[in-house]
C-alpha cells in the first residue's frame, strides 16, 4: 500500500458538471476537495498561458459564431494532425478574452451546455491567483476555528504542443516555469507538477526547475503517439524496466491511460493489473492514471448502471479497483466521485 494517501487531480477543473478549463470548473474541483486542479495550456498570439483542452477552440468557445473572426478560420497541422478552425496562436489575448467557453462533448454531458456563453477563457495567472484565493480562505476559516492549516492545493499543468508552439516562436517552458515559481510553487515539495505528452519539453524544463515532473504516456497509434512527436522511443519501450529508469532520470511520476494500469476483458470487464504500477515504483516513479469519468460509456461494464451511455455510474467502484492495484493518484472529471472513492480507500 502507499505510504502516502493517493492524489486527487481535477481533469480540467470539474467538468463532468460545466464546461471545461474555466475559473468556475476549478473553484468546484477545489470545494469538491480535490489535491490538484489541472489546467492544459496553450499560447496566444502575444505570448500568454492561457487554458484550453487544445490550441484550436472552434469546439470549446464561441468563436464560430462570431462573425468578426470568421476569416480567422483556417487549416493547420498540429503534431501531424490536420485541423480546421480557429487556433489560439492567431488571437491575442484581448481578442481571447472577448469570446466565451462552451461545453466541448454537450452530446454526452446536454447539461453542461446550459453554461455556454457565460465564462471567459483564463490566464493561467488567473488560475493561480483563484487557487490562491481560495487557499487564504480556507487558512482564514481555520485560523478562525482554531484548527490547523489546511493542506496547500496543487497545481497541475500540462503543456500542449510544445515543440509546435516553439516553432512558431512562442515557447512556453520559461514563462511556464517562472510564473509557477513567482506563485510560490517551488522545489520538490510536490504542491505543482508539470506534465507533458513530449519528452524534450520536460527536459528542458527539468534543467530550470526542481518541481515534479510528469512523463504523460499514451499507446502507439494514439493522439499523442511519441514517434509522432519526433521522439524515437515508442510507448512499450519507454515502459520496460529499462525504459522507465532513463525517464526517472528526469522525471517524478508517469501519467498512462488507465487502460494501460488495468486493461479491459473481452467483454468489457477489467482484466487484471498489468505490471506497469509494480515496474514503475521499482524505477522509482509514481503512477497517476488518466481519466476517470462517471458515465456509463468510459466505465468498465461491470460499473455500468444501466444501458444509457449518458449515464451516471458507479466510478466509485472503478477507483476502488484501481487504488487497490497501487494507483498513486488519478485524474477524474468528477472531483466529487473522486475525492470519495480515495477518503474511502485511505
Amino acid at each position: 500500500m502507499q505510504k502516502t494517501a493517493p492524489v486527487v487531480i481535477g481533469h480540467r477543473g470539474a467538468c463532468g458538471y460545466v464546461p471545461e478549463h474555466t475559473l468556475t470548473s476549478y473553484f468546484i474541483a477545489m470545494q469538491d476537495g480535490v489535491d490538484y486542479v489541472e489546467p492544459d495550456l496553450v499560447m496566444t498570439k502575444d505570448g500568454v498561458l492561457v487554458a484550453r483542452h487544445e490550441n484550436e477552440i472552434g469546439g470549446t468557445t464561441d468563436v464560430a459564431r462570431r462573425a468578426e473572426f470568421a476569416p480567422r478560420r483556417t487549416q493547420k497541422t498540429v503534431d501531424g494532425v490536420v485541423h480546421d478552425g480557429w487556433f489560439t496562436e492567431d488571437f491575442t489575448l484581448a481578442e481571447l478574452k472577448t469570446l466565451r467557453a462552451r461545453e466541448r462533448i454537450p452530446d454526452i454531458r446536454a447539461a453542461n451546455s446550459r453554461f455556454d456563453g457565460q465564462f471567459e477563457v483564463p490566464t493561467f495567472e488567473e488560475i493561480l491567483a483563484l487557487v490562491a484565493g481560495v487557499q487564504q480562505q480556507r487558512e482564514l476559516h481555520a485560523k478562525q476555528l482554531g484548527r490547523p492549516a489546511p493542506k496547500r492545493i496543487g497545481v497541475y499543468p500540462e503543456t500542449k504542443h510544445p515543440t509546435y508552439f516553439q516553432q512558431l516562436g512562442l515557447p512556453m517552458e520559461e514563462l511556464l516555469v517562472k510564473t509557477l515559481h513567482h506563485y510560490g510553487y517551488q522545489g520538490r515539495d510536490g504542491l505543482a507538477f508539470i506534465q507533458c505528452f513530449e519528452v524534450a519539453n520536460l527536459k528542458q524544463m527539468r534543467r530550470m526547475t526542481e518541481l515534479p515532473i510528469v512523463q504523460l504516456m499514451e499507446d502507439e497509434g494514439g493522439p499523442y503517439d511519441f514517434v509522432a512527436k519526433g521522439v524515437k522511443r515508442t510507448y512499450h519501450e519507454m515502459t520496460t524496466p529499462a525504459g522507465l529508469a532513463e525517464v526517472a532520470t528526469y522525471a517524478t511520476a508517469i501519467g498512462p491511460h488507465k487502460l494501460q494500469v488495468i486493461p479491459l476483458e473481452a467483454d468489457g470487464t477489467l482484466a487484471d493489473p498489468s505490471s506497469l504500477i509494480r515496474d514503475a515504483h521499482a524505477a522509482g516513479l509514481k503512477v497517476h492514471a488518466y481519466t476517470f469519468r462517471a458515465e456509463n460509456q468510459f466505465l468498465p461494464l461491470e460499473f455500468r448502471s444501466d444501458s444509457n451511455p449518458h449515464n451516471l455510474g458507479d466510478l466509485t467502484g472503478e477507483l476502488q479497483v484501481y487504488l487497490r492495484a497501487g494507483l498513486d493518484g488519478f485524474f477524474t472529471d468528477h472531483a466529487d466521485y473522486g475525492v470519495k472513492a480515495r477518503d474511502a480507500f485511505v
